[in-house]
């Protein structure tokens, strides 16, 4: 089995059609898509469609849940231009994706964690910024996973770690925006150090699942041009170089 691992598109059109054409030469079985879906001063109802008619295997992230529920007065505004400019359509298809999913029995997909789409699994934050979680860090936050390969999203760095008891937890990394900063729980930013858009490909083999991650190019420039237009040059500069400015 041959599964490619999407995540974290927020609404990077360019960066999606990137990454897709790019599994098509892959021979995978199945794609796989882990949330955080639309939201960024982008291409919100374009990505939509695009995604609603390859019809993936696809749980909702963090901000798919904030964009549905939250107030848009009190919304980031990433989260309020994706509020803004979806259809009713795009609002349907979103509320019914679940919060997590089981591909196989042993297949899990999450967003952040089992039990929440907003805490780190292979990141920690502390006031210092974000870092690598520890080992044991990564272990207690896999109490309540139970399958041989758990695959996560959220924090937009690609990462792996195989657990002593044979589980693997793999990151795919962000399709759509390779930095980003946040202040909870204490102001941290993330950087990938490139513009390439993110995916993973993972596979059951003999001796047990095998992860691949990929860096594809993409038109960063003409996505960044976007953001810049649509208000945001803190995106612009993240789309363009894979670090905040």
């Amino acid at each position: 089995m041959r599964i490619a691992v999407m995540s974290d598109i927020h609404g990077n059109l360019w960066a999606l059609d990137a990454v897709l054409a790019d599994i098509a030469r892959r021979d995978v079985e199945v794609t796989v898509n882990l949330g955080d879906i639309l939201s960024g001063p982008l291409l919100p109802a374009e990505t939509a469609e695009r995604l609603m008619a390859l019809d993936l295997p696809t749980i909702r992230g963090n901000h798919e849940r904030q964009v549905l529920k939250h107030d848009p007065a009190r919304m980031g505004a990433s989260d309020r231009w994706a509020h803004e400019h979806i259809a009713p359509a795009h609002r349907k298809w979103i509320a019914a994706l679940p919060a997590t999913m089981r591909l196989h029995e042993d297949v899990l997909m999450v967003h952040g964690t089992p039990g929440s789409d907003q805490v780190y699994w292979m990141e920690s934050v502390d006031q210092a910024g974000q870092r690598a979680a520890t080992y044991a860090e990564v272990l207690e936050r896999a109490s309540d996973a139970q399958a041989s390969l758990i695959l996560c999203g959220h924090t937009h760095v690609p990462r792996s770690v195989l657990l002593d008891d044979g589980r693997l937890i793999v990151n795919p990394g962000s399709v759509g925006l390779q930095a980003y900063d946040d202040d909870l729980p204490y102001p941290h930013k993330a950087e990938n150090g490139s513009p390439h858009a993110r995916y993973a490909i993972v596979e059951r083999t003999a001796g047990g699942w095998a992860v691949e991650q990929y860096a594809v190019a993409y038109d960063w420039n003409a996505a960044a041009e976007v953001a810049q237009r649509h208000g945001r040059p803190d995106w612009a500069t993240a789309l363009r170089t894979g670090r905040m400015g």
